[in-house]
Formats: structure tokens, sequence, C-alpha cells
């Protein structure tokens, strides 16, 4: 059987000392929050725990110095968190730049790797 390959990438942005800031996880939570108005339904939603996930974004805005939700505290309908101006920019940033990374690496995978569909794979 003829197996298809392809490239899948990953961008993790680190900070100097090397503390994993942002990437893919973040980015997702991000997206999940603008789409259920809450932190803890964002969560639930990854199957991540409402904790962790806490964890990532004060991480996150520790690094960029600047708050990513705007988060309101129970009431009569309840509670719920809203991305920052700054969230947006930086997620619509990462996003704009990660396309761009896929797309020139997949030229670059296609240069490297095209021979591989004229390979004889039955030799085995």
């Amino acid at each position: 059987m003829d197996k298809e390959l392809h490239l899948k990438l990953t961008v993790r942005l680190f900070t100097d000392d090397n503390r994993r800031c942002f990437g893919p996880g973040i980015a997702t939570l991000l997206v999940r929050i603008r789409e259920h108005k809450s932190l803890r339904a964002a969560a639930a939603s990854m199957e991540m725990a409402y904790s962790k996930a806490w964890r990532i974004i004060r991480t996150a805005e520790d690094v960029f110095g600047c708050k990513l939700l705007d988060s309101t505290i129970g009431g009569q309908h309840g509670g719920g968190a809203v991305l920052t101006a700054e969230a947006e920019q930086i997620l619509a940033a990462y996003e704009a730049y990660v396309a761009d990374v896929e797309a020139y690496c997949q030229g670059k995978f296609e240069e490297s790797f095209g021979f591989y569909r004229e390979l004889d794979h039955h030799k085995l």
C-alpha cells in the first residue's frame, strides 16, 4: 500500500529564557473563548481543566505584558469572558504568521520530497 507523505508544522513562541508562551493550544483556547464567551466553557470544549486554561492565559499575559481577557463574575446572567483588543491582535498575528510559514514550508516540502511519488514502493 502506497502511503502519502504530508507536512505537519507546529509554531510555538518562546521567551528568551526558553519559556513557552504562545502556540496552537492557546490560539485554540482564545478562539473558543471568542465563540463561547466564557473561559470555563472554552476549556470544557477542549477537555481542558479550567485551572490549566487560567494558567495558560496568565503565562501569556505575563509574557506579553497585557490582559488577554475581559472577565465578568457571576451576576444575573452568569459570568463570562471576551478577548481584549490586544488578544485579538496577538491571535491575528499568530494565525497570519502560521499561514505564511505553512505556505512557504509546503512549497519547500514539495521541492524536497516531490520525488517520493515516483519511487518504486514495491521493492520491500
